[in-house]
């Protein structure tokens, strides 16, 4: 069985959010479009607490985008955003939902950031959703959403680390720097992973 993976398409990282991909919203019509074929859909959300230590305001004479070690991995600081309860945090209102069989969050742990949609970055927890994969008999997974280069990307190594057959669709995610998902493609290739576009599914 085969299941798409609709990442972190939250209000914060669409124009106009704390930490918006550029065009992010551009998307959401393909993911949309695409659900019908696969069934399985999950989804995943960003869940930060408001102090989280990814948020460079946390960190004092700190600057976004500014790097630092967080426990044992190198942290980017970020803009504070998908705040648990808030605006930002919430799904996009564009994106359809009925299809969406079940919804996982990340990142709710202060001390470590989660980009991938399995794990977080330091592989000491994990979030259920392999294993509520496996349980319903997925083989393949088919990635999709925000952002192509982090939380995409990371779950694509993690869903081939998993034993997934793995596919990241390229015009159903739109990364937030265009050389590092470059580098981040060619980094699931060598895994065995495939890029492909919606039309190939």
């Amino acid at each position: 069985m085969k299941a798409l993976i609709i990442t972190d398409i939250q209000n914060d990282f669409l124009p106009g959010g704390a930490l918006a991909v550029p065009g992010g919203d551009e998307i959401i019509d393909t993911v949309n479009d695409i659900q019908s074929r696969f069934p399985l859909v999950v989804a995943t959300q960003d869940w930060h607490p408001p102090v989280h230590k990814s948020f460079a305001s946390q960190h004092p004479g700190k600057k976004v985008m500014e790097t630092i070690m967080l426990g044992e991995t190198e942290q980017i600081l970020w803009p504070d955003h998908c705040v648990q309860g808030t605006a930002g945090a919430a799904l996009s209102d564009k994106l359809s939902t009925e299809r969406i069989e079940a919804l996982f969050r990340k990142g709710m742990d202060p001390e470590i950031d989660s980009y991938s949609t399995f794990y977080d970055n330091e592989h000491k927890k994990n979030t259920g959703l392999a294993d509520y994969l496996k349980g319903r008999g997925v083989k393949q997974v088919y990635l999709s959403g925000l952002a192509g280069d982090f939380c995409v990307g990371f779950s694509a190594l993690d869903a081939l680390n998993e034993g997934f057959d793995t596919f990241l669709i390229e015009d159903a995610t739109k990364p937030i720097d265009n050389e590092g998902f470059e580098k981040m493609k060619e980094r699931i290739k060598k895994l065995g992973g495939k890029i492909i576009h919606a039309d190939n599914i």
